[in-house]
Parts: C-alpha cells; structure tokens; sequence
C-alpha cells in the first residue's frame, strides 16, 4: 500500500488570462509535516486549494489521497480532507463543542436535521481535550479568544479523522502567547496522529511547529526549492524568494528571519 497521500505533477493555473502557478511538482506521504513558504501572491493558497480539492488546476493533474481531481466527486473527497482557516465563517453562536461537531458534517453551522451520535460527542470532547480545551466545551464562539478558536477548529479538523490536514495561516491575528500555544498544539499532532499528512502554508519562518518536516518555497508562482526543511529553509533560498538578503536562524527547533545588516563603509 502506497504511503503517498498528495501528488502534484507540472500544475499550472490562470485566472482570466494571467499566470498564477507555473509547473508545480509536489509530492506528500504519510506522516509527513510540510511548510509553503514565500511572499504574499506567490500562490501558496492556491497551491493549498488543490490540495484540499477546491480548486482544478488549468494543466497538469492532482491526486489527493489516491484519487484523481476531475476523476472523483469533489465534495466527498472534501470530507477525508481536514481544513484549518483562521477566516472560518461561523454565523451562530455556536459553542466550541458545537463547532467540532460540524466537523463530521463538513458544514459551516450545525446541519438541518442532522444529531450527532453518543460516538460522536465522546469524539468531539476527546478533540477538545487533545487540543487543550478540555474545560472550554460551553465557549460561544463569538467570546472565545483568536487563540481559542484556532485550537477549536483544529479539533474540528480533526473530527473526521482526515488523512491530510491543511493549515492556512493558522497563526494570522494571535498574539505572542496564543501563538505559542497554537504551535504547541499542531507539534502534538505528531505525537496523538503519528500518520496524519499536513501542510501548512505561512510567510513568516517564526510561525513554523518544531515538527515541520519539508518545505517548499516559492515565489511568482514558481518553486524555488522543495524537500527537507533543511535543505529548503536557508538564507540564500529566502532571500531569492523575498528578493531581499534576509539572514535564517534555526535554534532549539525555531526558525526565525531578520534582514541581514548592511555594511557601513
């Protein structure tokens, strides 16, 4: 059995008439922890997009989780496909337990006619817990904190129990601490879901988990680098993707970024 979960082959994409992706090549396996790394509009969240199976590509081809965008019912692929967006779009004052259950719906609110089962509300709890809100079940979502509801919608992501877990900008609107706390709570993710697959898309080196395994950098819609963090995360890479020279650090499992010092003569 393949341990392959996404594979993107020579992927382009236009929107009315403009290059946005050009030749993408990405291939994903079990267990596997990668970063989309690069500038604002260098397409990363159109790259997660076919990802997540919103989005055909204009060339090329995307297999997500063995099956083939084109070949396979979309929205039912959706729901083996765990998807954490800060910008969700709740409109009812749900509790933190409420929105995970929306989780097995795959629906933004809580769905016309539909009750969960005992299974699914010991679930559902179970997620809080993991996630770290295990005394938060009863929170509205309209007074819980950025952090708060990052660290819900991860267990809401989780609900299904996907095989590819999707983060877009996760950290966008936390401060330092909810921050922390968010990353903490994907790093234990390797741990509670050895062979959950996920990408995280991100243009800030601070915001990558201590767990990030690849990376891909890219910038105007071409990749610059892909494969081990490693290898993908340098200096030299970064500054080519930002066109700007920018100095990469990596210390106790961190990344971080600072323009680099020009030389006063």
């Amino acid at each position: 059995m393949s341990d392959e979960v996404l594979r993107l082959d020579a992927v382009t994409f236009r929107r009315n008439g403009t290059h946005i992706l050009r030749g993408i090549d990405l291939v994903v396996h079990r267990g596997e922890h990668w970063a989309l790394f690069g500038p604002n509009g260098a397409g990363k969240s159109t790259i997660l997009g076919f990802c997540g199976a919103q989005t055909h590509p204009t060339s090329g081809t995307v297999d997500v989780l063995g099956r083939r965008l084109g070949r396979v019912d979309m929205q039912e692929l959706r729901r083996h496909i765990g998807h954490v967006n800060p910008r969700h779009p709740i409109r009812m004052p749900l509790t933190a337990l409420d929105v995970v259950l929306t989780g097995f719906t795959g629906t933004i609110d809580q769905a016309i006619r539909w009750s969960p089962s005992t299974a699914e509300r010991s679930r559902a709890t179970e997620l809080l817990a993991m996630v770290g809100l295990h005394d938060r079940a009863e929170l509205i979502w309209p007074t819980m904190s950025q952090g708060e509801r990052g660290r819900t919608l991860i267990a809401r992501a989780l609900a299904a129990d996907p095989s590819l877990l999707l983060l877009d900008e996760p950290t966008t609107g936390l401060d330092v601490a909810a921050r922390e706390q968010l990353l903490e709570t994907i790093d234990d993710l390797s741990r509670t879901e050895a062979d959950l697959a996920s990408i995280l898309v991100t243009h800030h080196l601070e915001e990558l988990p201590e767990t990030t395994t690849h990376a891909m950098v890219i910038a105007e819609g071409r990749v610059l680098a892909a494969g081990p963090v490693a290898e993908t995360i340098t200096s030299e890479l970064i500054s080519d993707a930002f066109r700007h020279p920018i100095d990469v650090a990596h210390d106790d499992g961190r990344w971080s970024a600072r323009a680099r010092r020009r030389t006063v003569v």
